[in-house]
């Protein structure tokens, strides 16, 4: 096969994936169009070779070809790694050695983002590092800081603009072995990612622009703001609210989930929020094989701490869905055990703990990598490689449940000198893959 020929394989491969993530039902939405699926099939038609397209699940993002002579050729993977700031590279490290023993192909693309390159750039988003995510599409990220009360935004939040990563999904699941306060957690936050109060639109108190505002809103609200107010707008669009609600569903049906849950505050903001929760109604229409149901937020939280059996995946605006999904991480043992992905409508997919950096044990070999590990089968089932991913979490759960080899936030005391670092962690996982 010629050089050419082999550029055109990948591209046809990539076609082909993205094609097969739609006809399967996956979570990711797709850029291609069936007419460049089909070009590329002609072109392999021609040249006496048939790729046969092994799904490896509902969510796939590569596939493998075999080609008519049978010999099968599995793809190396090319993925961004972000190491981050504090434990950040720690974790980042057991993670990588983690998931390269499951023996699935990737090349690592290492970048820095966050403080450690503002450091060392003067920026905390170099332009490398962004054409890397972009370029690769998929990038496994460890945490990042952000210095609260300060003029400089959220970096994770600069991400999420960046590529439109608009669906954060944040799965919760009890394991035996994680100090937890239920044993029956098995939900699905899906979270949108851009838009309400975290899009940034803010007036700082006393500023020329907040009276600006201000003035606006009392003559048109006919109002009246206190005086000396800090501002920020909340905006909810029919387009985000459709298309998150929208992934919701698919990831349901994907996944053989039975419900959705439209969490809202509808009953004091009519509009905003009577707006995602009308739009959530009539996108449930088109998914008559899955309930759907509404909670106010409030009531929502007691729910969820009384009887979270009775819920699946739940699907809330930015704030709403930045907090629950942390209270459905603290039942299920909490964030050191909580992973998270971030998918873009571009076909960008980053994932992540969901923990903070912690910086103060930086450098020590103490931090649990456990929810950055379930972070990685999260992307390796959004690759193709379910098998592996399922590996790798079995083994996760398998130390977890001994209870030997494990951190020290996972021993009953945490005092306990029986507990290993985040290095050892990393070893048991591997030799439990291998056993």
């Amino acid at each position: 096969m010629t050089v050419r020929d082999r550029t055109q394989a990948e591209r046809t491969l990539s076609y082909v994936a993205a094609w097969t993530r739609v006809k399967s039902g996956s979570y990711l939405k797709s850029q291609f169009a069936t007419s460049n699926i089909n070009r590329r099939h002609r072109f392999w038609k021609r040249r006496g070779a048939q790729a046969r397209v092994d799904v490896c699940a509902s969510e796939t993002a590569q596939l493998r070809c075999r080609h008519t002579q049978g010999e099968a050729h599995s793809l190396t993977h090319t993925i961004t790694l972000i190491p981050g700031d504090g434990t950040g590279p720690e974790i980042v490290e057991a993670t990588r050695r983690a998931i390269e023993a499951t023996g699935v192909k990737i090349e690592w693309d290492v970048h820095e983002i966050g403080m450690s390159a503002m450091a060392k750039y003067g920026t905390p988003f170099p332009n490398d590092a962004l054409e890397s995510v972009r370029r690769n599409r998929v990038a496994l990220k460890g945490p990042l800081t952000t210095e609260l009360g300060t003029g400089f935004r959220s970096v994770n939040v600069a991400l999420r603009k960046e590529f439109d990563l608009y669906a954060n999904l944040r799965p919760a699941k009890t394991y035996p072995g994680v100090p937890s306060p239920r044993g029956d957690i098995d939900l699905v936050v899906v979270r949108e990612n851009i838009e309400d109060l975290y899009a940034g639109i803010e007036f700082d108190v006393d500023s020329p622009e907040e009276r600006e505002v201000q003035e606006t809103i009392e003559r048109l609200a006919k109002t009246k703001i206190r005086e000396h107010s800090a501002l920020a707008i909340k905006a909810i669009s029919v387009f985000g609210s459709r298309r998150i609600v929208k992934f919701a569903f698919d990831y349901a049906r994907a996944n053989r989930r039975k419900k959705v849950t439209a969490v809202h505050k509808a009953n004091i903001m009519k509009f905003a929020d009577g707006l995602f929760l009308r739009v959530a109604g009539e996108v449930a229409k088109d998914y008559p094989e899955i309930a759907f149901e509404d909670r106010i937020v409030d009531n929502m939280c007691m729910q969820l701490v009384i009887k979270p059996d009775l819920y699946d995946v739940l699907v809330l605006p930015n704030l709403y869905g930045d907090i629950v999904s942390d209270l459905v991480a603290g039942l299920a043992g909490g964030l050191g055990v909580a992973p998270g992905a971030n998918i873009g409508e571009n076909g960008v997919a980053i994932f992540e703990a969901i923990h903070g950096s912690a910086p103060k044990y930086a450098g020590q070999n103490k931090v649990n990598p456990m929810a950055l590990m379930l972070a990685g089968v999260l992307m390796l089932r959004h690759i193709g490689e379910r098998e592996a991913g399922d590996r790798l979490e079995r083994a996760i759960a398998s130390v977890v449940a001994e209870g030997k080899e494990v951190t020290y936030d996972l021993k009953a005391n945490r005092d306990d000198p029986t507990a290993v670092g985040t290095r050892e962690f990393a070893d048991a996982v591997i030799r439990r893959m291998r056993n």
